[in-house]
């Protein structure tokens, strides 16, 4: 009697992704984490190519991906580490811009998926603001998928000449508010300590939080100071963050006796919030900030300027005031203070509002629908 055998089925490989951070700034960075966690998580073979000083504050590492240190943009040994790190890709996802440049370049030649997600735009005048667009429209080009966290940064990528761009936001890299938790009957000290070293124990505290760069919109911001200088007691601005614009602003406060204060980079954002009486975002543009999830997290009032994806992030859990309007900002604010029960219902708000975002792990399935679409039938996982 013959014996047929039966062929035994063959597993397919795991998918092997790439993931490639440019400069690393804090939200891309967090973003990549939580992608790198989520995907290790379920099967997926993660590689992420990002600088050493990126690595050292959001260890990919441990999130059971493999990091890949890949030097800074300009660097000559950067596009040669990512070419090596994605030889043997079954899909490459880059974030950012320069990255998704850089991993194109990386990619010539090969038939390999680039995924790219535009966290933000870049913000320039003059002979850069060319070059920008002309890296745009290389880069949407070159993309098989742009990802877009908001609206806005879809239309830009498709007038980009984008094959295919679709809307992805980005979780925050935070728990959701716990319903049964009352962050507004916490305890005292850690709040007042705050209040303390800023120097507001017995005046409200306004908090802005972002690089001090032109389109950040800390200009308006000073102006609108003008308005609450005669309140009393009089509201203390705290502006964290560094940038270019720092001498200029310290130089307007000084000379207009505003009552405003730059405390540089801060590590300690959430204690900042915790201590705030409202969040203040005056910003040019703005993509899915991270202030202002922060704040509705946090159950701090917001006020913030209607631009870029703010207004579909924020509903209506905020005011929210046209870009460059002084009047209107500070208009906002002082009404703000004075209105008790406003100020609860904002915070109500902005934890309904909260509960809508996508959490954590729906990003992560969201990001793997788009790989799945991309690679099968060739990878699984």
């Amino acid at each position: 009697m013959s014996h047929v055998s039966t062929p035994v089925p063959q597993s397919r490989p795991r998918l092997h992704t790439v993931q490639v951070l440019g400069g690393g700034s804090a939200g891309s960075s967090a973003h990549v984490r939580s992608l790198a966690t989520g995907l290790a998580a379920r099967g997926v073979r993660v590689t992420v190519c990002a600088p050493y000083e990126a690595d050292e504050a959001y260890d990919f590492a441990g999130t059971g991906a493999h990091h890949v240190p890949v030097p800074r943009r300009g660097d000559p040994a950067s596009l040669a580490a990512l070419r090596a790190a994605c030889a043997d890709a079954d899909l490459v996802h880059a974030h950012g811009l320069h990255a998704a440049l850089r991993a194109a370049l990386a990619l010539t030649g090969r038939r390999v998926p680039l995924v790219v997600t535009w966290h933000t735009r870049a913000h320039a005048t003059g002979t850069r603001a060319h070059v920008l667009r002309a890296l745009e429209r290389r880069v949407a080009r070159a993309a098989t998928v742009v990802l877009g966290t908001s609206s806005d940064l879809v239309d830009r990528a498709r007038g980009r000449g984008a094959r295919d761009a679709r809307l992805a936001p980005v979780a925050l890299p935070a728990q959701r508010h716990d319903p049964d938790h009352d962050a507004d009957a916490e305890p005292a000290g850690p709040r007042h300590k705050a209040r303390a070293d800023l120097g507001a124990v017995d005046r409200p505290l306004l908090l802005a939080v972002g690089s001090l760069d032109a389109h950040r919109g800390y200009d308006v911001l000073l102006d609108a100071a003008h308005a609450w200088c005669g309140l009393d007691p009089q509201p203390l601005l705290v502006v964290a963050g560094e940038g270019a614009e720092r001498a200029a602003l310290q130089a307007r406060i000084e000379a207009e006796g505003l009552p405003a204060c730059l405390v540089g980079r801060r590590e300690d954002i959430p204690e900042l919030l915790a201590a705030a009486d409202l969040v203040v975002l005056p910003s040019q543009w703005e993509s899915r900030s991270l202030l202002a999830q922060e704040a509705l997290h946090a159950r701090v009032p917001l006020v913030a300027t209607a631009v870029g994806g703010i207004p579909e992030l924020i509903g209506d859990a905020a005011e929210l005031v046209p870009y460059g309007d002084a009047p209107a900002l500070a208009e906002a604010v002082v009404r703000l203070l004075a209105d008790d029960v406003r100020r609860q219902e904002l915070k109500d708000l902005g934890t309904a509002q909260a509960a809508t975002w996508p959490t954590e792990d729906e990003t992560v399935a969201q990001v793997l629908s788009v790989y799945d679409e991309l690679t099968q039938p060739l990878t699984s996982y």
